[in-house]
C-alpha cells in the first residue's frame, strides 16, 4: 500500500472492511457508493494519520495520564480531563507533511466540484462507532460549511480532540472499551447545499414495523431534525408499494442554514406563512423510500439514514444520502410488521381492495 492510501482514501476507496481505518461513517460512506446510492464526494483522514499525528506530538502518555485520573464518582474529574486532553491535541501543531496530504486532497476535491476552496462538511468518524451493540454514533463533532485549507486542518484536529469528549469518555469506561484501542478517521465531504434535508428509517422507528419507511423532514440543512431542535414534517411510505401511507405536516420554527454574507452556518427562524408548508414534494419523499429500501437490501438490515435534497442540482439526482448506519434498537427485537408483508404490489393492492381500502 503507497503512504497516501495509507493516509488518506477517497470514500468510492472504502468499504465496510476498512472500518479500523476509516471509521463507521466513512466505510459507510464508502459502502453506499459500491451500491450505487448517491453520495456526495469526500476522502477520509486515515487512523493512521491521527496516530502518526499522536507520536509526532508525543500525546498518548499524557493522555492516558489524564484519563487514569479521573475518579469514577467525581464527574468534575472527567470534565476537567477531557478539557485538557482537547486542548493538547487542538494546540499540537500538524507536521508539514501531515498538513501536504489533507491540503492536497481537498484540492482535488475542489476542482472535482468546480468550486474554489469547496464548502465542506467535516465530520467525526470514530472505529467503534455505529456498531449494533453500543451507541456511540453522535458523540464527535461535525462541523458544517467549512473552507480553506487551514479552516479545514484547525476541524480535522477538533474531530481528533472530540474522542476525548467527557461524555466519550464515560460511556467508553462504562463498556469496558479500552481508550488506548480506539482511534479516530474525519471524513471531509463535499457541503450539500440543502432545500431540505432530514432523517429515514426503513423501519417504524416507533412501532419497530418492517413494511413501512418513516421520513422525517425540515427545510435547510439536517442539523435540526438530528438534534431534535425542531418538530420536523414526517412521513410514512409503504417499502412495497411506495405509496405515502400517512403524512404528518408541523409547524417547523428554525432552520440551519447558510449566511450568503459570512459564509457560515446559522440558525434561523422559519417565517410562519412558510412553517407550516410541507418542505419535501411527494415526489422526492417516493425516490427516498426507493433508496432507502436498496440501502437496505444492501446491508440486509433495517437502517438508520441521513439524507439531503441539493437546491444547486437538477431535479433530477438532487436526492442525496450523507449518512447510513445499522437501527440498534428494534433490529435487535424480533418484531412482527404491523402490515403483512405481501410478495408484490399487486397483492398488496389486491389485498386493499378486499379489505374496501381505497387505493389511489
Amino acid at each position: 500500500m503507497d503512504a497516501r492510501a495509507q493516509y488518506i482514501r477517497w470514500f468510492e476507496e472504502c468499504d465496510l472492511s476498512d472500518v479500523p481505518t476509516v471509521g463507521g461513517k466513512n466505510a459507510s460512506l464508502g459502502e453506499l457508493l459500491k451500491a450505487d446510492i448517491p453520495v456526495p464526494p469526500g476522502f477520509a483522514v486515515t487512523t493512521e494519520l491521527y496516530h502518526r499525528f499522536l507520536d509526532e506530538g508525543n500525546l498518548r502518555q499524557p493522555i492516558l495520564n489524564q484519563i487514569n485520573n479521573i475518579k469514577s464518582d467525581d464527574t468534575q474529574s472527567g470534565e476537567a480531563a477531557s478539557h485538557t486532553i482537547r486542548e493538547m491535541i487542538e494546540e499540537t501543531p500538524v507536521s508539514l507533511e501531515i498538513e501536504d496530504y489533507i491540503a492536497e486532497f481537498y484540492r482535488r476535491l475542489s476542482r472535482q466540484s468546480y468550486i474554489p476552496a469547496v464548502p465542506a462538511a467535516v465530520r467525526s468518524s470514530a472505529t467503534a462507532e455505529d456498531l449494533p451493540d453500543a451507541s456511540f454514533a453522535g458523540q464527535q463533532d461535525t462541523f458544517l460549511w467549512i473552507r480553506g485549507v487551514d479552516n479545514i486542518i484547525q476541524r480535522v484536529r477538533q474531530c481528533w480532540s472530540s474522542l476525548f469528549t467527557a461524555r466519550a469518555i464515560a460511556y467508553r469506561n462504562k463498556m469496558g472499551f479500552p481508550h488506548d484501542k480506539l482511534a479516530i478517521s474525519v471524513g471531509i465531504q463535499k457541503m450539500v447545499n440543502s432545500w431540505t434535508a432530514g432523517v429515514m428509517f426503513t423501519l417504524n422507528p416507533t412501532t419497530g414495523d418492517t413494511s413501512t419507511i418513516v421520513i422525517d423532514a425540515n427545510w435547510g440543512f439536517g442539523e435540526s431534525v438530528v438534534s431534535g431542535e425542531c418538530t420536523p414534517d414526517n412521513f410514512v411510505v409503504n417499502k412495497v408499494t411506495f405509496e405515502i401511507i400517512k403524512k404528518n405536516i408541523s409547524a417547523k420554527e428554525c432552520l440551519y442554514t447558510t449566511n450568503p454574507e459570512t459564509h457560515s452556518v446559522e440558525r434561523q427562524t422559519i417565517p410562519e406563512e412558510r412553517s407550516k408548508n410541507q418542505c419535501i414534494i411527494d415526489r422526492d419523499i417516493i425516490e427516498l423510500a426507493r433508496i432507502g429500501k436498496r440501502i437496505e437490501k444492501h446491508y440486509g438490515k433495517p437502517m438508520d439514514i441521513e439524507w439531503a435534497i441539493d437546491k444547486d442540482l437538477p431535479a433530477v439526482g438532487r436526492v442525496l444520502i450523507v449518512q447510513s448506519r445499522p437501527e440498534t434498537v428494534w433490529s435487535v427485537k424480533k418484531v412482527k410488521p404491523v402490515v403483512k408483508p405481501r410478495s408484490s404490489a399487486l397483492e398488496h393492492i389486491v389485498a386493499g381492495l378486499m379489505a374496501g381500502k381505497k387505493i389511489k
